[in-house]
């Protein structure tokens, strides 16, 4: 029987990097660039020949960087190969993140027709002003444009990304953006609050990070938020995610459960039989190994040593992930989501009952109001999410 896997493909580029960012994405690459590295996706994909009848891919995410910015044509390709090489389930959910800035209808029609059924469209603020101070190249009408592009195009299951404390957001503001996108009915909603990373050019803007809300009125945004999508229909199942009923991101909620996945791309992150790891991040490192696996390819290679040599030089940051990590990571990630953790799984995976691993934290968190668990699953409250930082810090284990 075939395992289940999840894919994740890392568009690095971007039309302009925001402000804000600390991804793993580049600016103003040129076309050629773009075609080089396309063409080293498609032959990492290909290096996973020898395995991939071992599994089935449920879901796919392409993301970046911004994946709209390329030639369609070249996204054509990148489910091409992963089509001829994995079998890919008839009810998988496949993703691509958009940049409302770069929409086109006629890319939609054509990522509708490659087999991409849900859309992720990076919104942000319904505000033009705060969109251009965060160095965004859309605005709100463009953003409506492309929704409506996206809807004429046959998709019904789009997500929206909106981000709060926003500098010199308040909670009228952002209230505001969020009823004009439950207005709009997407089947799925994130609100991420703003970090200020290190090495972005926001971190540098003193001015900016100064009209940044305090951490009273970021609680208070996140309440509201959850009240005004409420109201539109939509229910918080994971900390920062909402989405009407039966649209919760599929691929997502493999992170969050602890399931296997593969990261292609540049430096795409892994858990994949027991070992996390990480792409190298090494743009020109990339495309040189994958070209050499491209030679290969075309030789009459044994492919199964290919796979070895090829992955030997592709990932960085190997790490076996042993029975204490992998229940750190049950807990952690499990609870970021509203139902919890179920203890049965718990008891599967690991053989052992949660309260045996995790009984003090468990009740000393019960009795304070912030978590709660019965027969079945454990799960934190909603006072509990709102200091989840703290309370996900106490699942991990001393080695």
């Amino acid at each position: 029987m075939k395992k289940p896997i999840s894919i994740y493909i890392h568009i690095p580029f971007c039309k302009h990097k925001c402000i804000y960012c600390d991804f793993l994405s580049f600016d103003n690459e040129t076309a050629t660039r773009q075609i080089q590295y396309i063409n080293a996706v498609m032959s990492e994909i290909r290096m996973y020949k020898p395995i991939a009848d071992r599994y089935i891919v449920k879901t796919v995410y392409i993301g970046g960087g911004t994946p709209s910015v390329l030639d369609e044509a070249m996204i054509g390709k990148i489910m091409d190969t992963l089509n001829h090489i994995f079998k890919i389930d008839r009810f998988a959910e496949i993703t691509i993140e958009m940049n409302p800035g770069t929409i086109k209808y006629t890319d939609l029609i054509s990522y509708h027709d490659y087999g991409i059924n849900r859309l992720s469209m990076g919104l942000q603020s319904a505000d033009s002003d705060m969109l251009k101070r965060l160095g965004r190249i859309h605005d709100y009408e463009q953003f409506l444009q492309g929704f409506d592009f996206a809807r004429r195009a046959g998709f019904n299951n789009i997500s929206v990304d909106i981000m709060s404390s926003l500098p010199g957001q308040d909670v009228h503001t952002l209230v505001d953006t969020i009823t004009k996108v439950g207005e709009l009915a997407p089947e799925h909603v994130s609100v991420y609050s703003l970090q200020v990373e290190k090495n972005t050019p926001l971190y540098d803007r003193e001015d900016l990070r100064n009209m940044i809300p305090d951490e009273n009125v970021d609680r208070e945004m996140y309440q509201m938020t959850k009240k005004v999508l409420k109201s539109f229909g939509y229910n918080r199942y994971e900390i920062s995610n909402y989405s009407k009923p039966g649209f919760e991101s599929r691929h997502n909620t493999v992170y969050w459960t602890g399931g296997q996945y593969i990261g292609i791309g540049l430096g795409a992150a892994s858990f994949f039989k027991g070992e996390r790891f990480n792409n190298t991040s090494n743009l020109s490192e990339y495309i040189e190994i994958c070209d050499d696996i491209r030679e290969e390819l075309t030789r009459d290679t044994d492919r199964n040593r290919l796979y070895d040599s090829a992955t030997g030089a592709l990932r960085k940051n190997v790490e076996t992930i042993y029975i204490d990590g992998r229940m750190e990571e049950y807990m952690y990630l499990g609870l970021r989501m509203t139902k919890g953790v179920s203890r049965e799984e718990f008891r599967k995976r690991f053989n052992r009952d949660i309260f045996d691993i995790y009984g003090d934290v468990i009740n000393g968190y019960t009795a304070q109001g912030f978590m709660n668990a019965d027969e079945k699953r454990v799960w934190l409250t909603d006072s509990g999410i709102d200091v989840s930082n703290y309370i996900l810090a106490d699942f991990l284990l001393d080695r």
